[in-house]
């Protein structure tokens, strides 16, 4: 798999994380990321840098997981920096991350929460 296709939108970055997921390309999905990007997994803690995001996925994509395709929800856009999120399928909540686009006018995820929880409600006692 190539890891050559840039993001020309943010919302391209989950198309292209989903690619080159079920291709098994580690180095692809780190190419995604900014140098020193910090994703929050896994679950409780972070990862920091594209370095150790490819090593995590090189553990993660071992087990040969299938990733599906989930529609960005609207992307909000401050100059050069992207919020996009989307509701995750699996079940885990949703799924949010800033992107920031680079001086060639691509896109590449800075900061990546791909397991975001809503928080569960407690009944107040009556």
């Amino acid at each position: 798999m190539s890891n050559d296709e840039k993001a020309l939108f943010p919302e391209d970055l989950t198309r292209l994380f989903v690619e080159r997921a079920n291709a098994a390309d580690a180095a692809g999905i780190a190419a995604l990321y900014e140098e020193h990007a910090v994703m929050a997994f896994p679950p409780g803690g972070t990862t920091s840098g594209r370095e150790a995001i490819r090593e995590l996925w090189v553990k993660v994509l071992a087990a040969a997981p299938h990733f599906e395709f989930e529609a960005p929800l609207a992307t909000l856009t401050s100059g050069d920096i992207a919020l996009t999120c989307t509701v995750a399928k699996d079940g885990t909540g949703a799924r949010a991350q800033v992107a920031r686009r680079q001086s060639d006018g691509s896109w590449l995820r800075l900061l990546d929460q791909p397991e975001l929880m809503p928080p569960t409600r407690v009944a107040s006692p009556t």
